[in-house]
Protein backbone atom coordinates (compact mmCIF):
# COMPACT_ATOMS: atom_id res chain seq x y z
CA UNK A 1 0.00 0.00 0.00
CA UNK A 2 0.92 3.55 -0.62
CA UNK A 3 0.52 5.80 2.38
CA UNK A 4 1.64 9.38 2.93
CA UNK A 5 2.78 10.91 5.71
CA UNK A 6 1.49 14.42 6.50
CA UNK A 7 1.60 17.03 10.08
CA UNK A 8 1.32 20.38 10.70
CA UNK A 9 4.25 21.59 12.70
CA UNK A 10 2.68 21.65 16.23
CA UNK A 11 2.01 18.11 15.23
CA UNK A 12 5.35 16.61 13.89
CA UNK A 13 6.06 15.27 16.99
CA UNK A 14 2.88 13.06 17.15
CA UNK A 15 3.77 11.98 13.91
CA UNK A 16 7.36 10.66 14.58
CA UNK A 17 6.16 9.12 18.32
CA UNK A 18 3.15 7.66 15.62
CA UNK A 19 5.76 6.59 12.96
CA UNK A 20 8.34 4.99 15.62
CA UNK A 21 5.36 2.99 17.39
CA UNK A 22 3.77 2.00 14.23
CA UNK A 23 7.21 1.32 12.46
CA UNK A 24 7.26 -2.23 11.84
CA UNK A 25 3.74 -2.07 10.49
CA UNK A 26 4.83 1.05 8.42
CA UNK A 27 7.54 -0.54 6.91
CA UNK A 28 5.76 -3.07 4.65
CA UNK A 29 4.32 -0.14 2.82
CA UNK A 30 5.53 2.72 0.34
CA UNK A 31 5.67 5.81 2.56
CA UNK A 32 5.11 8.78 1.08
CA UNK A 33 5.83 12.50 3.13
CA UNK A 34 5.98 16.02 3.14
CA UNK A 35 8.96 17.58 3.05
CA UNK A 36 10.18 18.28 7.31
CA UNK A 37 7.48 15.64 8.22
CA UNK A 38 9.06 12.84 6.15
CA UNK A 39 13.12 14.47 7.02
CA UNK A 40 11.93 14.11 11.01
CA UNK A 41 10.60 10.65 10.63
CA UNK A 42 13.61 9.51 8.60
CA UNK A 43 15.49 10.72 11.16
CA UNK A 44 13.68 8.60 14.45
CA UNK A 45 13.23 5.77 12.28
CA UNK A 46 14.75 2.93 9.63
CA UNK A 47 11.62 4.28 7.45
CA UNK A 48 11.87 4.73 3.65
CA UNK A 49 10.51 7.66 2.51
CA UNK A 50 9.23 9.76 -0.67
CA UNK A 51 9.59 13.31 0.28
CA UNK A 52 7.57 15.59 -1.69
CA UNK A 53 8.01 19.96 -0.85
CA UNK A 54 7.02 20.79 2.11
CA UNK A 55 3.36 21.35 2.85
CA UNK A 56 3.04 25.42 2.16
CA UNK A 57 5.44 24.69 -1.15
CA UNK A 58 3.20 22.34 -2.62
CA UNK A 59 3.72 19.20 -0.77
CA UNK A 60 -0.13 18.37 0.03
CA UNK A 61 -0.79 19.34 -3.88
CA UNK A 62 1.96 16.81 -5.00
CA UNK A 63 0.15 14.07 -2.84
CA UNK A 64 -3.35 15.39 -4.01
CA UNK A 65 -2.22 14.71 -7.11
CA UNK A 66 -1.27 10.91 -6.24
CA UNK A 67 -4.66 10.44 -4.71
CA UNK A 68 -6.29 12.24 -7.79
CA UNK A 69 -4.57 9.41 -10.07
CA UNK A 70 -5.72 6.81 -7.54
CA UNK A 71 -2.11 6.07 -6.70
CA UNK A 72 -2.68 6.49 -3.18
CA UNK A 73 -4.17 4.04 -0.55
CA UNK A 74 -4.02 6.01 2.75
CA UNK A 75 -3.52 9.66 4.08
CA UNK A 76 -2.48 10.47 7.31
CA UNK A 77 -2.29 14.05 7.95
CA UNK A 78 -2.01 15.26 11.62
CA UNK A 79 -3.54 18.36 11.48
CA UNK A 80 -3.22 21.41 14.01
CA UNK A 81 -7.03 22.50 14.42
CA UNK A 82 -5.93 25.44 16.36
CA UNK A 83 -3.24 27.50 14.24
CA UNK A 84 -4.34 28.97 10.80
CA UNK A 85 -2.53 27.75 8.04
CA UNK A 86 -0.99 29.98 5.29
CA UNK A 87 -2.11 27.43 2.44
CA UNK A 88 -5.33 26.41 3.58
CA UNK A 89 -6.60 26.00 0.81
CA UNK A 90 -4.22 23.37 -0.21
CA UNK A 91 -5.73 21.39 2.86
CA UNK A 92 -9.04 21.78 1.92
CA UNK A 93 -8.31 20.47 -1.14
CA UNK A 94 -6.09 17.30 -0.25
CA UNK A 95 -9.09 16.56 2.24
CA UNK A 96 -12.10 16.98 -0.42
CA UNK A 97 -9.67 15.04 -2.91
CA UNK A 98 -10.00 11.95 -0.39
CA UNK A 99 -13.60 11.88 0.05
CA UNK A 100 -14.13 12.41 -3.88
CA UNK A 101 -11.42 9.33 -4.16
CA UNK A 102 -12.68 6.88 -1.28
CA UNK A 103 -9.12 7.47 0.15
CA UNK A 104 -8.76 6.60 3.96
CA UNK A 105 -7.71 9.80 6.21
CA UNK A 106 -7.12 10.28 8.86
CA UNK A 107 -6.59 13.89 10.68
CA UNK A 108 -5.60 13.33 14.17
CA UNK A 109 -3.43 10.08 16.04
CA UNK A 110 -6.71 8.59 17.75
CA UNK A 111 -7.80 8.05 13.89
CA UNK A 112 -4.39 7.29 12.65
CA UNK A 113 -4.05 4.60 15.07
CA UNK A 114 -7.25 2.77 13.74
CA UNK A 115 -6.14 2.75 10.66
CA UNK A 116 -2.79 1.36 10.40
CA UNK A 117 -4.55 -1.71 13.04
CA UNK A 118 -6.85 -2.14 10.25
CA UNK A 119 -4.25 -2.11 7.80
CA UNK A 120 -1.96 -4.57 9.66
CA UNK A 121 -5.38 -6.61 9.68
CA UNK A 122 -5.90 -6.70 6.20
CA UNK A 123 -8.60 -4.20 6.34
CA UNK A 124 -7.10 -2.47 3.06
CA UNK A 125 -7.45 -5.07 0.80
CA UNK A 126 -10.42 -3.61 -1.30
CA UNK A 127 -7.43 -1.01 -2.55
CA UNK A 128 -6.06 -4.01 -4.55
CA UNK A 129 -8.83 -4.05 -6.35
CA UNK A 130 -9.45 -0.41 -6.83
CA UNK A 131 -5.70 -0.03 -7.53
CA UNK A 132 -3.89 -3.00 -9.23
Amino acid sequence: MKIALIAHDKKKPDMVQFAIAYESILKEHKIYSTGTTGTRVMEATSLQIERFQSGPLGGDQQIGALVAKNEMDLVLFFRDPLAAQAHEPDITALIRLCDVYGIPLATNMATGEILVKGLARGDFEWRKIVNP
